[in-house]
């Protein structure tokens, strides 16, 4: 109100627009000086970059809870967990010792013997098991069938090439390994892994790139073998293949024109057995490293066989022969 800083008891205040200080206290000279090189997105705490780059490492750093929580499925191509949904694949990974992080119960889901016996197994090996709304397993699978329950297992921890090598030495026997040349489905991958413990091999080598990688299916198709054979990923397959062959390793390719029968190889020596892939078989630089290529005899009228199978079939030959 007009006239109101005359009112009796009324005191003006220094530095208002009725009475201004003199002088600017320093606020021009500050305004005129530099703020520096503007910061990166993600330190910008408003920036869309900063939020996203703070959610991914709050997920990244979130540990299991205990009680209720929320499953997270693994991405395509992704280091992160790998999520098995259906009632049979769970009780499989659990039967087989996969080592899994938590089981998830969706609220409400009808018991039976198996889901009875994957809680069971779950309890015994301290999984944490963990009751969750129905939704939020409905979001993981594309089809809504998992059957109320999901198993969350860790990203795999993959080996050296070297430490395949390594794992021989200290075994006592000559090396027996298996390279894949980008096998692509990882039921083929798990299925040669339980091969090569079936067996007495010590590891499967696959590439970097364009190949399956140790996911929730190979897990599963390996029958827990994942946990005992190592897996090594080799960032140049021509030139880890090579490296062995320098240490004296014998280098076998699998194709059905191969220029060696199987029934005249002798596997008694330190062999890796190379597997091509599903639909191009060897590749060309692969194909070259090969001392030899094998190809399997066939009693009836059948072209080929699936990778694994025939992995298991050279396997099984020179795990005879060694006897």
């Amino acid at each position: 109100m007009a006239g109101n800083s005359s009112r009796r008891g009324a005191v003006r205040k220094t530095g208002t627009k009725k009475g201004q200080v003199a002088g600017s206290g320093g606020k021009r000279r500050r305004g005129l000086e530099g703020r520096g090189a503007t910061p990166p997105a993600e330190a910008r705490t408003k920036h869309p970059a900063a939020k996203r780059a703070a959610r991914a490492a709050k997920a990244a750093d979130r540990p299991p809870q205990g009680g209720r929580g929320r499953p997270t499925a693994g991405r395509k191509g992704a280091e992160g967990p790998e999520t098995v949904l259906g009632r049979n694949p769970v009780l499989e990974c659990l039967r087989a010792g996969v080592p899994a992080t938590a089981l998830y119960v969706a609220v409400g889901t009808e018991n039976d013997d198996r889901l009875t016996e994957s809680v069971q197994l779950a309890a015994d090996e301290g999984i944490s098991i963990l009751e969750v709304p129905r939704h939020d397993l409905d979001r993981m699978s594309a089809n809504g069938l998992h059957q109320g329950v999901a198993l969350q297992v860790p990203p795999y921890r993959y080996a050296h090439p070297h430490d395949l090598i390594e794992r021989a030495r200290i075994d006592g026997r000559p090396p027996l390994l298996v390279a894949l040349d980008h096998i692509t489905d990882p039921r083929n991958l798990g299925a040669v892994v339980r091969s090569v413990a079936a067996f007495g091999g010590h590891g499967v080598v696959i590439p970097e790139r364009r190949s399956a990688s140790v996911s929730a299916v190979a897990w599963r198709t390996s029958a827990g073998a994942a946990a005992r054979i190592p897996v090594a990923r080799a960032t140049n397959l021509t030139r880890t293949l090579k490296d062995w062959a320098s240490k004296g390793v014998q280098v076998v390719g699998l194709d059905a024109g191969g220029d060696t029968s199987l029934d005249d190889f002798d596997g008694s020596g330190p062999v890796v057995v190379v597997v091509g892939s599903e639909g191009k078989g060897l590749s060309r630089l692969v194909r070259e490293t090969c001392d030899s290529v094998l190809s399997i005899p066939m009693a009836g009228p059948v072209e080929s066989l699936n990778a694994s199978v025939a992995a298991g079939v050279v396997l099984a030959d020179v795990a005879r022969s060694r006897r």
